[in-house]
């Protein structure tokens, strides 16, 4: 059976001397891995339309146990990215979200469109990293059926509190007169963070990363958001670790 599908390359293995297996994000398949013969070959256009962080249209192959690329054009190599290590690593991160919780083989479109704008508004630099980092995340953890309940107070339904706290493992807001009723850790995320976590999951895709915040907002969003990804994802990730060290 053959397939045509818009995909992003988010992992890469060189397999043999020419050969190549590739992890893709579709929008209407997934997560799937195929195979990419004579990739390392100079000759081949397959080769570069094949590498991370392609954005390609592919022509698969689909055999009993494995897909096969056939054919691939590059429609967007998000090229600024690579003569920029910390940018490259923190796009790796998203890879390994996007491997981590992103469904094989189902429907993932918004999973697609939220990777796809994360690389691109990272070519651009224009936003501060901790942003685009923070709103990631949020993100593709609501994306992913784990939207934290930013909506008010998770106690008495107040809305804004200069000194609302958001505690990461319960995914919950409590206000000044409500936070004793919460369990473990807490952030005190004020008015700001508060609405940039707000936006980060409720806001539509395509407004995602326009938002600003000032001052020590930024680091703080940025704790906010990672916390409550680990504390649900419960293990780490290496890209995460290499992006720290570098950054």
């Amino acid at each position: 059976m053959n397939l045509s599908t818009d995909g992003l390359i988010i992992k890469e293995q060189n397999i043999g001397e020419n050969g190549r297996l590739v992890t893709v994000l579709s929008r209407e398949h997934g997560i799937f891995r195929a195979f990419v013969k004579n990739a390392g070959s100079i000759k081949s256009a397959k080769g570069a339309a094949t590498r991370l962080l392609c954005y390609s249209r592919l022509n698969v192959f689909k055999g009993r146990e494995s897909y096969i690329i056939d054919d691939a054009a590059c429609k967007e190599m998000f090229l600024p990215l690579r003569s920029d290590v910390v940018r490259m690593s923190l796009a790796q991160y998203f890879c390994e979200l996007s491997l981590c919780f992103f469904p094989e083989e189902l429907p993932c479109g918004d999973g697609l469109r939220l990777m796809l704008n994360s690389l691109y508004i990272l070519s651009k630099n224009s936003k501060p990293l901790s942003l685009i980092k923070a709103a990631t995340e949020m993100r593709l953890m609501a994306i992913c059926g784990y939207m934290p309940d930013l909506v008010c107070c998770h106690e008495c339904k107040k809305y804004e509190d200069e000194n609302m706290r958001f505690y990461p493992r319960g995914g919950i807001l409590l206000c000044s007169d409500c936070f004793d009723k919460g369990e473990g850790q807490s952030l005190n995320t004020g008015l700001g963070v508060t609405a940039a976590l707000r936006h980060s999951i409720y806001a539509p895709l395509e407004r995602l990363y326009s938002f600003s915040l000032s001052g020590d907002g930024g680091e703080l969003f940025e704790l906010a958001a990672e916390e409550y990804l680990l504390s649900l994802s419960e293990r780490s990730f290496k890209t995460l670790d290499f992006y720290k060290t570098i950054r």
